[in-house]
């Protein structure tokens, strides 16, 4: 019996068993550790030499934006009536796309900061970035609203403190607060931070050229990115922020002018100051922008985070420290638990009333972010090479906002506590006097008006010297690096401008071009929409993530495949265990009937 079970095992068994699916899957994995598979060298477009002016993007942009001028000069009148009534449309019928679709790109930018594409670099894979988190936040944070902030800081909480908001009565400190976060934090960064990593990702990591055209390429395709739709899209591009810089400017200057004149080194200044103004900061920003990125913008950037924080630092110590730092908590939680009443306000809140209210700020804040986003967010993709997808995402949504928040509690908060004390800075409203009205009611605020001037000095040649980099780019079929007198040209484009419409019609023809450029850049509310799609699908077929999913995969099968080899291993151990047995009972028995 035991002869034939030994013959039968012999039969059975082969004299080599082929590899288990574990010991395979051990030799590829030992296989794949040895062998040398290094990411290839990424080859970037956006780095050619050869890389020509784009006249066919250049041409019409320069047609459009010559006309629009041209119009507005000519015949102001029609031109306003024209432009003021088109904005309404844009208002009264888009306005629920700006409300809906500006909160899903919050929502879409904390989504893939946390999914797995937060560790894909943008560059190669062992790239480092090229600028420091310090010189890093200071651009992106000059850029993106170093004037708006200047302007608004003060005036905006007063005047919802003062006035009240749709569904709230006037006084309540913790809305008017949480209103301006909502305007000024996370709803305008993510519209950024969605174009800049769409643009990055796509210049860096893929070595397209850098437009926002090519970031639409796995949509798209190549020949239509390359044909009318993808000039088309370059050209609004160009045409938006030549505009939306030229009335950034125009404000600008409009507060210098009147930080001047509450310090009383000018009174009664007119056309002359500005165009001085004008013209000697226009000087300073083509200088910076011929020393490109890496030195001009970046040391006025530092420069403009150093005084910006001198200035918050001394209104926080001269001003209501202690009102101040009660308003940093509770704005934030004001923002919190007022964000979906505040995200879903449409015309139809409030019984009705709250269209015009949001046609003057919520929607209109929605509209001009947007108008900002090709620059900005192009601005951001060139300063942010090398970072990861996580990093950027974070980092371009939290921390300039979180520096928002501290400056509105500082400023915004001051500017109420002046009003509860019965020491307003109101005025008769103009929102481009009431910050140094805030100054120069606390001790040494005549130097500190000062400060101020110049902060906003400094603010207007980066935001100009960022806008000029970016057009240039534009211009020359997305070189990194633009010839610098070609972002000069724009530059200085962009500067006449904002000056000819100051000169030609003041706030009257600033208000006009504003609502001349939400309209051309409204198509861009539904531009940034797609670039999500196409961003994700680039990420779902970037070499790392899929690398990433592969690895998944293989881990399952190995997990799989060590569990059956164990259990493999357990059965022949008890077969093994219950051999002797079976022999020794055969023994038993044999021995009994003997």
């Amino acid at each position: 019996m035991d002869n034939d079970d030994s013959r039968q095992s012999t039969h059975t068994l082969p004299a080599t068993e082929p590899p288990s699916a574990f010991e395979a899957l051990l030799s590829v994995e030992k296989e794949i550790n040895e062998s040398d598979l290094g990411e290839k060298p990424i080859e970037l477009a956006a780095e050619s030499d050869n890389a020509t002016i784009s006249w066919p993007v250049v041409i019409p942009a320069m047609i459009l934006i010559i006309s629009v001028i041209t119009w507005g000069l000519a015949v102001p009148d029609n031109f306003g009536n024209a432009s003021s009534a088109a904005f309404s449309w844009v208002l009264e019928n888009l306005g629920w796309a700006f409300v809906l679709i500006t909160t899903i790109f919050v929502v879409f930018v904390l989504v893939i900061a946390g999914s797995k594409f937060g560790q894909i670099r943008l560059g190669a894979a062992d790239e480092q970035p090229e600028f420091s988190n310090g010189s890093w936040i200071a651009m992106m944070f000059a850029a993106g609203m170093g004037i708006g902030l200047m302007f608004y800081g003060a005036s905006e909480p007063l005047s919802f403190y003062r006035d009240g908001v749709p569904g709230h009565n006037p006084n309540e400190v913790g809305t008017a607060m949480a209103t301006a976060l909502f305007h000024w934090t996370l709803h305008p960064w993510a519209m950024y931070t969605i174009v800049g990593l769409a643009i990055a990702y796509s210049t860096y990591r893929v070595g397209r050229k850098q437009l926002v055209s090519s970031a639409f390429t796995p949509l798209i395709g190549e020949k239509n990115v390359n044909g009318i739709v993808g000039k088309t899209i370059d050209v609004l591009a160009i045409f938006a922020t030549v505009f939306g810089t030229a009335c950034s400017l125009g404000l600008g200057a409009l507060q210098i002018k009147a930080g001047l004149e509450a310090a009383g080194i000018v009174n009664n200044a007119g056309t002359g100051l500005i165009v001085t103004i004008v013209s000697v900061l226009t000087l300073a920003f083509l200088l910076s922008a011929m020393s490109g990125v890496g030195a001009g913008i970046r040391i006025l950037s530092n420069l403009n985070m150093t005084l910006a924080a001198v200035l918050a630092l001394a209104v926080f110590v001269l001003g209501p420290t202690i009102t101040q730092l009660n308003l940093l908590p509770g704005s934030l939680g004001a923002y919190v638990s007022n964000f979906f009443e505040m995200a879903g306000r449409t015309a139809a809140s409030a019984d009705g009333t709250a269209g015009k209210w949001l046609s003057s700020w919520t929607i209109f804040y929605w509209a001009w972010w947007i108008s900002w986003s090709p620059f900005v967010g192009m601005f951001i993709a060139r300063i942010s090479r090398g970072r990861t997808i996580r990093e950027f995402c974070m980092g371009v949504l939290l921390v300039p906002s979180g520096l928002s928040t501290v400056w509105f509690a500082i400023f915004g908060g001051t500017a109420i506590s002046m009003e509860q004390s019965g020491n307003s800075i109101y005025g008769d409203g103009n929102a481009q006097s009431q910050l140094f009205s805030l100054l120069h009611n606390l001790p040494g605020g005549f130097y500190f008006g000062l400060i101020a001037v110049l902060l906003l000095a400094t603010f207007f040649i980066t935001s100009a010297d960022s806008a000029s980099t970016v057009m240039g780019s534009l211009s020359q079929n997305g070189q990194v690096t633009a010839k610098p007198m070609l972002s000069a040209l724009w530059g200085l484009l962009t500067a006449l401008i904002g000056l000819t419409l100051l000169i030609s019609g003041g706030d009257t023809a600033l208000n006009n071009i504003q609502s001349v450029t939400i309209v051309a850049a409204t198509p861009f509310l539904f531009i940034v929409f797609g670039l999500m799609f196409a961003l994700v699908k680039d990420l779902r077929n970037d070499v790392i993530y899929l690398d990433q999913r592969e690895q998944e995969r293989f881990g399952r099968q190995l997990a799989l495949a060590r569990r059956l080899h164990r259990e493999k291993e357990e059965i022949a151990r008890l077969r093994r265990r219950a051999k002797p047995r079976h022999h020794s009972e055969a023994k038993s028995t044999k021995a009994r009937h003997s």
